[in-house]
């Protein structure tokens, strides 16, 4: 359990909201083995009930360390976990997102700032780490001499390609093949899996997802070893890279699915049962990610408003109207009761073609009325 599991579950909104990040960023520490202090649990707790501002929690965690005199090792990956957790929660409280690859080195800057020499800045050497998931073996990284042109190349190919159309199921394994190349480039000397992580939050998020990104506080080492297996070939030994783990995880980040995530199952050791990706009722919708993101939003309250959509989605009105219209030509979605007291209904799998020919009947009537009064009686 979280120790901030009161206030996701009974707090305001605002003050769960502070709790999911604060969960998440503590959580995605174990990447690396770190665990923060007592000391940063309780400043967190104070700018979750609102006391203090998250610059303030910044300011007494360096205060907290700087009157330190002797520090032991293990006192010095305590100080990181603290100061970068402080970090991650005030990258997540922000609204804002920048595509591009100085954005992903801005967040190792921000994240490792006071930590790491070497915050914000490229590696100029080449590196290997033994991996627990590959009985020791490395994935083999991005060569350091080129890791801002492969940067450059990967952000591209991901900005050209257009979701439009694209099925969610297809779309989350395209974010998944993206986010583990650029993880597979380690960009940085250390914290990389960490800057990823919330790199990917924001990028999520800008599809119009609001999402519990608190998974990664669960999960936050089954995420690691998932992008390392999506990036670890051996022939030799008759093993090829595989995004299903990685695909899972994101499935469950992002439509609340509950598939299993066993970093045993992961282990290359253990032979897999199958390599395909798991099905669920939105692959069956055939929804693109912005067509999820709106049956989301009315799932937790049918009576939203399309203004409100659009402020909880971060897109603007007229898309909200093209996605709730696509979305009624498909038989999904149906609306009731008219504007003034209407609501949103999710439609039964088996009604929707029904739902899809109303849909047809209402737009010929609303035509035909729209002709009949445009025409002038004799």
């Amino acid at each position: 359990m979280s120790d901030f599991d009161k206030y996701i579950r009974q707090g305001e909104p605002l003050q769960a909201e502070k709790a999911r990040i604060w969960a998440t960023a503590i959580g995605l520490q174990d990447v690396d083995g770190l665990k923060p202090s007592g000391y940063l649990k309780e400043t967190a707790q104070r700018h979750i009930e609102g006391d203090i501002s998250i610059e303030d929690v910044r300011s007494l965690v360096d205060s907290y360390y700087e009157s330190k005199t002797a520090r032991e090792k293990v006192e010095e990956r305590t100080e990181e976990a603290d100061k970068v957790s402080a970090a991650i929660a005030a990258v997540l409280s922000e609204k804002t997102f920048t595509f591009s690859p100085d954005y992903l080195i801005n967040i190792h800057r921000r994240l490792f700032s006071g930590v790491y020499k070497f915050a914000g800045q490229i590696r100029d050497y080449n590196i290997s780490k033994k991996e627990w998931v590959l009985d020791g073996a490395s994935v083999l990284y991005g060569d350091a001499y080129m890791i801002r042109q492969t940067l450059d190349y990967d952000f591209a190919q991901e900005r050209a390609f257009s979701y439009e159309g694209v099925s969610s199921a297809d779309a989350v394994k395209h974010i998944a093949g993206f986010i583990s190349g650029i993880w597979q480039i380690h960009a940085f000397g250390e914290g990389n899996t960490r800057t990823t992580a919330v790199f990917a939050i924001k990028y999520l998020r800008n599809f119009g997802f609001d999402i519990d990104n608190t998974l990664f506080e669960e999960h936050s080492w089954f995420f690691r070893n998932a992008l390392v297996r999506a990036n670890y070939n051996n022939l030799a030994k008759g093993i090829t890279a595989t995004d299903k783990y990685l695909v899972c995880f994101l499935r469950n980040l992002i439509f609340t699915e509950n598939n299993p995530l066993s970093n045993r199952e992961m282990h290359i050791s253990v032979q897999s049962i199958s390599e395909e990706s798991p099905k669920s009722q939105f692959d069956t919708l055939d929804c693109t990610l912005e067509e999820l993101a709106i049956l989301k939003a009315i799932g937790e309250n049918p009576r939203i408003t399309q203004e409100a959509l659009k402020k909880t989605i971060g897109k603007s009105v007229a898309t909200v109207k093209r996605l709730t219209v696509g979305l009624q030509k498909k038989g999904i979605l149906v609306r009731r009761n008219g504007k003034r007291n209407g609501y949103w209904e999710v439609t039964p799998e088996e009604q929707m073609p029904l739902m899809q020919e109303m849909f047809k009947t209402q737009s010929t009537q609303r035509r035909i009325r729209q002709k009949i009064g445009r025409e002038k009686p004799e």
